[in-house]
């Protein structure tokens, strides 16, 4: 059975304890965790440590793992997406050692995945980013198989600004993509950590291409996005893309979840889909964006049936 879960990016001033207790509270099954590491980034939804994996402790451990226990609730996967291929030798050489470390802290928590970026230069063509991608990401998933770990490639283009245009700093941004990623890196630890709303905004189906890459899926977000034609007819598709869509909450966008969940099914998934909440209309206060958690648990869970047990920690 899917598992629905909140990634836990949107409470970035809430302890771990408060944001299991609002998960719980909002009928959530699973969280993934940021693992950001500690200090400030200046990314929207960066630089959120919930776990900080660099100094997991064995008693820090198991507090972690007990508070999930006591909640009912369970991690579906660890959290970090940063630009690991930059041309900035410092930015990528910092990124790929925390990916290993937050790897090496899946493994400690007893948690299978860890969702990031591949990464990219924005500024070289696809076949230099790959040549970059075939010195870097072999060694990580040979650390992730060594941990028992999968790796989950958000499918996130970010070049939503100006200082990400025109490439973006993700490499993984289409099925074409992901075929090549995956003849390069043949191993079941190497997937996708399926987010649909990037494909809307592209272009592309984004249920079409769920039958052949489902096996590859060990992560899904649930984000909605909505394309403003208007304005698309009036900057073009060579705008920033911004400038024409906005992130929204399921069900305010033009994914079809229907048939997300119906192709998830049966292609096989039981797998996490985790709400992102990134809709600016629901950003005013901490208490917009937990009601937005809410409204978006129970507009998914038509889909989705409650597992019995998932509630055990809720409080009123």
């Amino acid at each position: 059975m899917i598992q629905l879960g909140l990634v836990s990016a949107i409470l970035p001033e809430l302890p771990l304890e408060r944001v299991i207790q609002e998960s719980a509270n909002a009928g959530y099954e699973c969280i993934e965790l940021m693992c950001w590491p500690v200090g400030k980034a200046e990314r929207r939804y960066a630089g959120v440590t919930h776990v900080d994996a660099g100094n997991l402790t064995d008693s820090e451990v198991a507090r972690i793992q007990n508070l999930f226990t006591t909640s009912g609730l369970t991690i579906s996967g660890l959290g970090y997406y940063p630009n690991a291929l930059s041309p900035d030798a410092a930015e990528a050489t910092n990124a790929q050692e925390h990916i290993r470390k937050v790897i090496e802290g899946a493994a400690k928590l007893g948690v299978g995945v860890v969702n990031t970026f591949i990464g990219r230069d924005w500024t070289q063509s696809l076949d230099a980013n790959f040549a970059k991608f075939k010195q870097v990401w072999p060694d990580i998933i040979r650390l992730a198989e060594d941990n028992n770990v999968k790796v989950g490639i958000e499918n996130c283009p970010m070049l939503f600004t100006s200082d990400e245009w025109p490439g973006g700093k993700n490499l993984a941004v289409s099925p074409k993509i992901w075929r090549r990623m995956f003849e390069e890196i043949p191993s079941p630890n190497f997937g996708l950590n399926y987010d649909p709303s990037h494909l809307v905004w592209q272009g592309m189906d984004p249920v079409g291409v769920i039958k052949e890459f489902a096996p590859r899926f060990v992560h899904a977000h649930a984000k909605d996005a909505r394309v403003d034609r208007d304005r698309l007819n009036d900057v073009g598709i060579l705008a920033t893309p911004l400038e024409f869509h906005a992130p929204k909450l399921p069900g305010l966008g033009q994914v079809d979840w229907s048939g997300f969940f119906a192709a998830l099914t049966a292609a096989g998934y039981r797998g996490p889909v985790c709400v992102e909440v990134e809709d600016r209309a629901y950003e005013g206060s901490l208490e917009d964006r937990l009601a937005a958690c809410r409204q978006s648990q129970v507009y998914l869970r038509q889909f989705c049936p409650t597992r019995p047990a998932a509630r055990a920690g809720a409080t009123a």
